[in-house]
């Protein structure tokens, strides 16, 4: 009997014993999950949003809008990140897993170019530019994209929340994802001296940066558990360092950073992006619960990889000659109400560099130069008194926005920015004269034209900008086939 009674006492402890450790172990996973929630959220609630009017403030009161001229980056992509690239070898982590080819416009992307497609188009209504269900006119609306995947659909993307009510062409020049000439940041003409006054520029602006790097490169390696890695353990990867910047130059190539900064890039562009992809934010860092400015830190590699490769002045003006062209002649169109140019951030950057563009501080977002699907935004205005006038701004939507694939519109905007223009004044309203912009373009035009007689160049690979009517996408994607 005693026998029987202890047995049942013990079954009974056993139970007790069973449930308090259920109950301890639901706690504990409980207790992680809303860790990890709050982690999600972290980044949303570290930087709150702007109200709505400080935002985005496009409009000028009491002004006619006339035109608008976008150039826009692409939006989300995915990154190179197979098992033979960098990425694969470097991180014993799986990366995310994308909707779309390596390099290729991901279907969030899409969804969020449309998204600010329909804003503008709200925009363009309230100015009355664009009447409701707009219909273009010949001539009236241009769409011309490089012709990469990436740049194509994004451009198909913001046509299509823009004038949905019409069928818009995107026109590009070249064969289906090959490099158009006028968006692609290659050196248009090199010789020994410009190289030498390169390097010499490039060190004085952006070589600091990069010695004050190494708290970035640090966190890269501690996000992506590189010691753990295959290149690791083999040898082929030993750590990031900051005494190793190079810059590689050759004609007819967009120049070429090497040493550290150009692997640190290659993880700080994937782990950018799969912020932006990946719901929760400790998965997005493989397990790592980062703050918004932690994120920053990440992309400022990025960042300062695209500066020092595209955007000191000397290099900027041999890259985006054509497109400074192809711009200014947008701008005084006649008939033309609207224009959207899509390329990279390696043409948003050299833009603002060679129109003198004063560095400023970003909202809102983890990009600390040109946000994905950023887009510098000319508008011309008419005065009350008949006076024209010229608006630049840099529009984007902030990484919440990204994140949560906000709907833009009037009651949610993207963020805008203000350019300063060097040596140009501004009057009450933000507004440039117009005639004072142009000759800031025409002054970038001609710099170029200054360095082929500064270096002896006579005979160079510069390209002529393109007439219209140009390729269709239609067409283009019949010739591939």
């Amino acid at each position: 009997m005693d026998e029987k009674n202890s047995i049942k006492t013990y079954k009974r402890m056993l139970i007790v014993v069973s449930i308090i450790l259920v109950g301890v172990l639901c706690t504990q996973v409980i207790y992680r999950v809303r860790q990890r929630g709050q982690a999600v959220n972290a980044a949303y609630t570290e930087q709150e949003a702007l109200p709505a009017e400080s935002r985005c403030n496009l409009s000028r009161e009491g002004y006619t809008l006339e035109q608008v001229v976008i150039m826009s980056r692409h939006n989300i992509r995915a990154p190179l990140s197979g098992k033979d690239t960098v990425l694969g070898k470097i991180t014993s982590h799986d990366w995310f897993k994308w909707s779309s080819d390596p390099s290729g416009l991901s279907l969030r992307g899409g969804n969020a170019e449309v998204s600010m497609g329909q804003y503008f188009r709200k925009w363009l209504e309230k100015e009355g530019l664009f009447e409701k269900n707009y219909q273009p006119r010949d001539g009236e609306v241009r769409v011309y994209a490089n012709s990469k995947q990436r740049t194509i659909a994004t451009a198909r993307f913001f046509t299509a929340g823009l004038i949905p009510a019409a069928d818009v062409p995107v026109e590009y020049h070249m064969t289906f994802d090959e490099m158009d000439p006028v968006f692609d940041p290659k050196l248009t003409f090199l010789t020994d001296e410009y190289e030498k006054d390169v390097i010499e520029q490039v060190e004085e602006l952006y070589h600091e940066r990069v010695l004050a790097m190494e708290d970035n490169y640090a966190l890269l390696e501690d996000v992506i558990d590189a010691k753990d890695s295959e290149a690791y353990k083999s040898g082929e990867f030993t750590g990031l360092r900051v005494d190793d910047f190079g810059l590689e130059m050759e004609l007819g190539k967009e120049p070429k950073v090497t040493g550290s900064l150009g692997t640190a890039t290659s993880v700080s562009d994937a782990l950018c992006l799969q912020y932006l992809e990946e719901p929760d934010t400790v998965k997005a860092a493989f397990g790592h619960n980062l703050s918004f400015e932690q994120w920053q830190v990440i992309s400022e590699v990025k960042d300062l990889r695209n500066d020092a490769s595209f955007c000191a002045p000397i290099v900027a003006h041999n890259i985006v000659h054509p497109l400074l062209q192809v711009i200014r002649s947008e701008l005084t169109k006649d008939g033309r109400k609207f224009t959207f140019l899509c390329g990279h951030d390696s043409n948003v950057g050299p833009i603002l560099s060679c129109l003198k563009a004063k560095e400023c501080k970003l909202e809102g977002t983890i990009d600390t130069t040109t946000p994905i699907g950023g887009k510098i935004v000319f508008c011309r205005w008419l005065s009350p008194d008949g006076q024209d006038y010229m608006s630049v701004d840099l529009v984007y939507a902030s990484s919440e926005q990204l994140r949560r694939m906000s709907v833009l519109g009037l009651d949610n905007p993207p963020y805008a920015v203000p350019q300063v223009l060097e040596g140009l004044e501004q009057n009450s309203d933000g507004l440039y004269k117009t005639e004072e912009v142009l000759e800031r373009f025409d002054e970038a035009i001609a710099e170029y034209d200054r360095m082929l007689e500064k270096y002896g160049v006579k005979d160079n690979s510069a390209v002529t900008v393109p007439e219209e009517p140009a390729v269709t996408e239609e067409e283009a994607l019949d010739e591939a086939a």
